[in-house]
């Protein structure tokens, strides 16, 4: 039994940490997907502003009054080298200049078609009366036709409004990214944008590379970094799913494991139980027996002492007998209100006297039982109950005690009831063992010891202390001794 539970104490144990790394890892999965959806959606968001961005730059050209002209040309040649092999050169002139300082119109208006005519002759008989720029690049390996005339397009755009990482930051910023922006130049023409994915979880970052003038080699490098409180805001609510699931099934687990160490504990009381009963049972009944075999012997009942004292033999067996059974029946009942009473006035000194008397004190052992009870006082309980919860702590004081022990009784008389007090100088109670001693078979370090018992005695008067609607408290010092004082109601 014991094996079969420590199998399944460990395969439980196993089955939580798989369990657990199931979930780590597929929070680990989900934080990777949600990174990549941030990461997606920052890609898409940069393209967007540089779209915008180009859109704010061509309107920078628009000055009311003073209009920046210019004057573009692209073409793209196609011929062979002399491998045979198809290169196409991509041709680029464009001029721009301000028509009214070229024909020095100080007024702030716009010009009209004559003028703007004169000053496009002007320029076309002196090209140094204009900003004029003029290149071929290599485009074979353009995806794209249509590409090389977006990148005339974006080339004609930086040189008429240069690339501003302040304007284009402030744009990142409405969109709602924090970027940082590099611009530089690659050793190659670029022709479409990249992402790089991030490379680490905390934090994590996405680079976007997008060329702004292609055939420049001209681009921006912008990367953004996420928190990781960022992603797992977004994953809130599948974390407290998960969180949730895991700790219900922890829990059942837990429970599971808890219920079946219960039992094979319950399991185990039940056999100790069921031995010291035996054992308990076994010396009366072997009394019994000795003394009906002593009956029997005619000559043994001819002598008048030796027939009184196999009575008194057989009345003691008898009572034990019945007292054990008592117990029984009354550990049993679910609560104290079912125990029978039958509640008289009784001598308090009278009733402790019987039991110190009742006592049977271990000829190995010396014993004092001493009663401070005032010879009047008076209390108001079930005679055969409160015998027994005083016999039982009594019992208990000689038991587990050394050579020695001294046992002193007192009662105090209050206006709400009576306070009993039994003391004694014996090994006293373990803290550890204090706060469960009137569990049910719980016997402490007594059951390590050879000393007989079931485990329920002090059950057994707090049970029936309770019956007559009162309270038992014990106060011990391990090595010092012990004190159970009860308050009964009267």
């Amino acid at each position: 039994m014991e094996l079969r539970i420590k199998i399944l104490y460990i395969t439980t144990i196993i089955a939580i940490l798989a369990f657990l790394g199931m979930q780590v890892y597929w929070l680990y999965g989900r934080y990777e997907y949600s990174l990549r959806q941030y990461e997606d959606e920052a890609y898409r968001t940069a393209m967007q502003v540089m779209d915008d961005y180009r859109i704010f730059r061509s309107r920078l050209l628009q000055h009311p009054g003073l209009e920046l002209t210019h004057q573009s040309n692209y073409n793209i040649s196609t011929n062979e080298d002399s491998h045979h092999r198809t290169k196409r050169t991509a041709t680029f002139r464009s001029s721009k200049y301000y028509a009214h300082k070229l024909l020095g119109i100080k007024e702030k208006r716009p010009l009209t078609d004559k003028e703007k005519l004169q000053a496009a002759l002007i320029v076309n008989e002196n090209l140094d009366k204009a900003d004029t720029i003029m290149e071929s690049f290599d485009v074979s390996h353009a995806p794209t036709e249509a590409a090389v005339w977006s990148a005339f397009k974006n080339m004609e755009l930086e040189f008429l409004s240069p690339f501003n990482t302040c304007q284009f930051d402030s744009l990142m910023h409405s969109a709602g990214l924090n970027p940082r922006l590099h611009l530089f130049t690659t050793d190659s023409i670029v022709w479409t944008p990249s992402l790089i994915r991030h490379t680490g979880l905390f934090p994590a970052s996405v680079i976007v590379t997008i060329p702004y003038s292609e055939m420049e080699r001209k681009s921006i490098r912008i990367e953004c970094i996420f928190s990781p409180a960022e992603i797992i805001d977004k994953m809130f609510s599948s974390l407290v799913i998960v969180t949730l699931l895991s700790l219900f099934l922890i829990i059942c687990l837990v429970l599971q494991i808890s219920t079946v160490l219960k039992l094979s504990r319950l399991d185990k009381m039940r056999n100790s139980f069921i031995t010291t009963m035996i054992h308990e049972l076994k010396r009366p009944i072997s009394t019994l027996k000795m003394c009906v075999s002593g009956i029997e012997n005619n000559r043994l009942m001819s002598d008048p002492a030796v027939k009184h004292e196999l009575v008194s033999e057989t009345r003691t067996a008898l009572d034990n007998l019945s007292a054990y059974f008592s117990k029984l029946r009354d550990i049993t009942f679910n609560n104290v209100e079912q125990i029978p009473l039958n509640i008289t006035s009784l001598n308090l000194n009278r009733l402790f006297s019987a039991v110190s008397r009742s006592i049977i004190i271990p000829p190995d052992k010396q014993v004092s039982i001493i009663n401070d009870i005032n010879p009047n006082a008076e209390v108001a309980a079930d005679a055969s109950h409160l015998f027994n919860i005083l016999n039982n702590l009594v019992e208990n004081a000689v038991k587990y005690s050394g050579d020695s022990v001294e046992i002193r009784a007192a009662a105090t008389l209050t206006d709400s009831g009576v306070s009993i007090s039994i003391s004694d100088n014996g090994n006293g109670i373990s803290t550890s063992d204090l706060r469960h001693i009137f569990r049910r078979f719980y016997r402490g370090k007594a059951s390590a010891t050879d000393l007989p018992g079931m485990g329920l005695g002090l059950t057994y008067v707090r049970l029936l202390v309770g019956a007559h609607g009162g309270t038992v408290t014990v106060d011990s010092t391990e090595g010092v001794g012990t004190c159970f004082t009860i308050n009964l109601p009267q």
